[in-house]
């Protein structure tokens, strides 16, 4: 009797234990800009990110999911192979590439959409990283693009970070030279700013 007793306590012990001590994946589905092209391995967002979740007490891994040079339907495409059965979460940073090629906004939110649909259809907690078409586009491009970030987290109710580059773009001093692509610092940048957010993700995961 004294031995179930002592079972049933060590149960509620660890169950009562923080959940930030579980063991956490998220995917990080994106492009170049994920992927840290032009820098060394141990540069790249998804390996800074993850350093950052566990300086804060949180053993999450991030699963590097870019692509160089994918457009947001590359991401579409490719996601049901990226995401393995131990995906916890994903954040979705597509679409630079959409706007640099001048693709029309309709075909970038029709794939976002797609994504985030068949994210939630899996019950997979999504942040949304959001982008922002080069101003040289003209302002009817540039509303039109810009205006699919917001709207695609609201009508999936997801989390969203309103653009994955703030506080990075166009600042020479933080980006590569080809002006796009962040340096070191720049990634560093990014994940500062975009860390609650992605602890957010990881409390709403949990809470599911």
């Amino acid at each position: 009797m004294l031995r179930l007793i002592s079972v049933v306590a060590l149960a509620w012990i660890l169950a009562a234990l923080p959940l930030r001590a579980a063991s956490f994946n998220i995917l990080a589905l994106g492009d170049s800009l994920t992927a840290g092209f032009g820098l060394p391995p141990d540069n790249a967002f998804p390996v800074k990110l993850e350093s950052a979740l566990k300086s804060e007490g949180l053993d999450a891994r991030v699963i590097d999911g870019g692509v160089s040079g994918d457009t947001s339907s590359d991401g579409r495409d490719r996601l049901d192979w990226v995401l393995t059965g131990d995906v916890d979460a994903v954040i979705v940073e597509l679409g630079a590439n959409d706007a640099l090629r001048g693709i029309d906004p309709g075909g970038t939110e029709a794939a976002l959409a797609d994504i985030l649909a068949r994210l939630g259809a899996r019950r997979l907690p999504a942040l949304l990283a959001g982008m922002r078409a080069p101003r040289n586009l003209g302002p009817d491009y540039v509303e039109r693009f810009d205006a699919i970030y917001p709207k695609l987290a609201q009508a999936y109710n997801v989390l969203y970070y309103p653009f994955f580059l703030d506080g990075v773009a166009a600042q020479s001093d933080l980006n590569q030279e080809d002006g796009m692509h962040p340096s070191a610092k720049g990634v560093d940048i990014i994940v500062a700013r975009i860390l609650p957010k992605v602890e957010e993700l990881i409390a709403e995961a949990r809470k599911k």
